[in-house]
């Protein structure tokens, strides 16, 4: 290698590591021009790809440094990623059990085969590879985590919710810094105080909620801690003895736990368990009132409520979400009106491209959740990807349908058109990994037959 090439290739490889994605991405392209047989960079720009959320020009990357150094411990190993994330998962279980076979100490491998089984929507096979490895490698925290999702959508919720416990080894959550001890299995609840913290989403608050009536029944009282754009909605609700968003050192608590922890006080470790009706939420009277003034124009319209994301910052975001155009085609069905009830970074490309007079706008302005779910409660239908929206539309019992990429959260399974966590629910699949096109081609059919009937 010529030395001017050679310093292009260090000069690219450094900026990378330095985190400017931007100087990196421009380097590897200019070497690669010159140098196209270098599977080193080749994976490394497949690697940076994926860093931006770029997951098809990533395979490609990956699928270009393989083609040149299929041995490569590395290069395999980037590919195997990128297949996992782009639905490849035979491919990918493949080339992690070569991985294996010459290097057994990256105990991650079994972790990600798992995973991609559970991909694939085969529960059992993930549940039967991932429990002997979580005995064998007790202290790999993500075998156990991937072996909880496996059972989460298999509908085993005793022991999910068991294994669920190693997110704590993980670095994504923290331990609360209260002079409270914490509830651990086998404690009773029966005359306690427990004080209980929300999970990471504002979904999963919604979700998990369902579970504080039960574990109030058996004699204890909560103390829901909340995020504050949560805390009308969950003002008032079933087994909560009080809720607010932060915690005092002389506050009456015996014991404290996670949202999360809770199925575990109502499910045995064996048990599949049934799943309990959704949190009844708190509509205020001024959120209603509110509400009340973005749909009364439109009171003969058949009112479609939209969302096309979550969070931006959730990792998986990505494969989730999709953009505001994919509703359009639903805007010209006769008698439809779209309103949208998405708030967040992406609204912007919505309202430079006009597309707000054919989706009302009604969520920039909202203050919380509790407005969002008041305007949910004027809507005929709510579409949402799969975001807190769900989850609180889906509480409310409005006529709900999500759209579902291929790896679908385990409330909604890999398959079916219904879950049992929300009765009110529909789901649309993407038929291929992302292939937003044939779920949203369903999905508009279904609205245009809607229309029709309410018309």
């Amino acid at each position: 290698m010529a030395d001017d090439a050679r310093a292009a290739r260090i000069a690219a490889v450094n900026a990378h590591k330095a985190g400017r994605y931007d100087e990196a991405l421009q380097s590897y392209a200019n070497y690669l021009a010159q140098n196209p047989s270098d599977a080193g960079i080749w994976t490394n720009l497949g690697s940076l790809y994926r860093t931006r959320g770029q997951h098809e020009m990533g395979k490609i990357a990956q699928e270009r440094a393989y083609a040149l150094a299929p041995e490569d411990k590395g290069v395999r190993n980037n590919y195997a990623n990128i297949l996992s994330d782009t639905g490849g998962y035979a491919k990918s279980i493949e080339l992690r059990k070569a991985s294996l076979k010459e290097d057994p100490s990256h105990l991650m491998h079994h972790a990600m085969i798992g995973r991609c089984f559970r991909g694939m929507g085969d529960y059992q096979a993930a549940i039967d590879y991932l429990t002997p490895k979580v005995s064998e490698f007790p202290d790999e925290f993500e075998i156990k985590l991937q072996l909880a999702f496996a059972q989460l959508g298999a509908g085993r919720y005793g022991p999910a919710f068991r294994s669920y416990d190693a997110r704590w080894d993980s670095d994504e959550l923290d331990l609360p810094q209260v002079p409270f001890p914490k509830w651990e299995e086998g404690m009773t609840v029966k005359g306690k105080t427990l004080l209980v913290f929300p999970e990471q989403g504002f979904g999963d608050m919604v979700l998990l909620a369902r579970f504080i009536p039960l574990v109030a029944a058996k004699g204890a009282k909560i103390r829901l801690i909340a995020k504050k754009p949560l805390l009308r909605l969950l003002d008032g609700i079933d087994g909560v003895d009080w809720i607010g968003s932060q915690v005092g050192k002389d506050d009456p608590v015996d014991l404290w736990l996670n949202l999360m922890d809770l199925p575990k006080i109502t499910y045995a470790a064996d048990e599949a368990g049934v799943v309990p009706p959704p949190t009844r939420l708190n509509i205020p009277d001024d959120s209603t009132k509110r509400a009340k003034v973005f749909s009364a124009p439109h009171r003969k319209s058949f009112k479609v409520g939209v969302v096309w994301s979550g969070s931006a910052t959730y990792k998986g975001n990505t494969f989730r979400s999709f953009t505001h155009r994919e509703f359009l085609p639903m805007a010209a069905i006769p008698n439809v009106q779209l309103f949208s009830l998405y708030k967040g970074p992406f609204l912007d490309a919505y309202q430079k491209d006009g597309s707000n007079a054919l989706m009302i706008d009604t969520a920039s302005t909202d203050r919380d959740f509790a407005d969002a779910a008041a305007t949910m409660q004027e809507m005929d239908l709510v579409i949402t990807s799969d975001t807190a929206t769900a989850h609180i539309a889906g509480s409310l019992g409005v006529p709900t349908w999500v759209m579902l990429h291929w790896d679908a959260f385990w409330v909604y399974r890999h398959a079916g058109e219904a879950t049992d966590w929300y009765p009110s629910m529909r789901l649309f699949r993407q038929e291929t990994p992302q292939d937003w096109a044939s779920a949203f081609d369903a999905a508009t059919a279904a609205l245009v037959e809607k229309a029709k009937a309410y018309g």
